[in-house]
């Protein structure tokens, strides 16, 4: 398995100071009163997530979330390569996704980059070269991000996508397998809370 303190990784979102962590187990998801703001990972969200897509009974986070204004830019963490890009029209879906393939000591591995506006998939090709610190793609709006408030769900995965998706929320049993697949983004975003 990768061992992922002794690697250095770019930031993914240039983050102030002073954000807020928030609290989504009640399933609220009002405006953050902050411009920055966080949403967990392994977080159960009931209520939150209720468009058919969910089937209603899915609702633990398995990515973190980081509202920021409408066309904040997001890095690549690490050198890697286009993986997977594409539009999930779904209400309630990421809208515009980028997922990037890395490979540390040996593990392929791959990162999901949704809720983006449109340009953030203009001009992507498989297997384009990323660099660590290079803009990839932009927070999207409402109407263009799957109909939520600005911001990145940013994932991790072990197992590589299908198409220009992933789970980013599960049913609660299936925790201890998604967890397993799904590691904590924190092991590339840094210690975010």
């Amino acid at each position: 398995m990768i061992d992922w303190d002794s690697h250095d990784f770019q930031p993914v979102v240039h983050l102030p100071d002073e954000y807020e962590v928030r609290d989504f187990t009640s399933g609220e998801d009002s405006p953050s009163k902050y411009e920055y703001d966080i949403g967990r990972y392994d977080e159960l969200r009931p209520g939150m997530y209720s468009t058919e897509l969910f089937e209603g009974r899915r609702f633990l986070h398995v990515g973190i979330d980081i509202g920021a204004p409408v066309g904040t830019p997001c890095m690549a963490f690490a050198d890697g390569e286009i993986s997977h890009f594409g539009y999930n029209p779904a209400d309630g879906d990421y809208g515009n996704v980028v997922i990037t393939k890395h490979l540390l000591e040996g593990v392929p591995f791959w990162a999901l980059y949704g809720h983006l506006d449109a340009a953030s998939i203009v001009d992507k090709q498989v297997g384009q070269p990323v660099s660590a610190g290079e803009v990839i793609c932009w927070m999207g709006d409402k109407h263009e991000n799957g109909g939520w408030e600005p911001h990145l769900h940013f994932q991790l995965s072990l197992i590589e996508p299908e198409t220009h998706d992933l789970p980013g929320v599960v049913a609660p049993e299936d925790r201890e397998h998604a967890l397993a697949i799904y590691p904590d983004p924190r092991n590339v975003l840094g210690p975010l809370y």
